[in-house]
């Protein structure tokens, strides 16, 4: 089991504000609601790789 950091990116502006750190064996990408300073609001972050 390997450990690897990924983002989180904003999916209105795209802006990278959030990293995290992740098990290699994961199939699905993280998604959840945080708050985005750039838009100014709670919005979707996905995960990046």
């Amino acid at each position: 089991m390997a450990i690897r950091k990924a983002a989180l990116a904003c999916t209105v502006c795209g802006s990278r504000n959030y990293t995290i750190t992740v098990k290699t064996e994961r199939t699905t990408r993280l998604e959840v609601n945080k708050f985005c300073k750039h838009c100014g609001k709670y919005t979707l972050h996905k995960e990046t790789r």
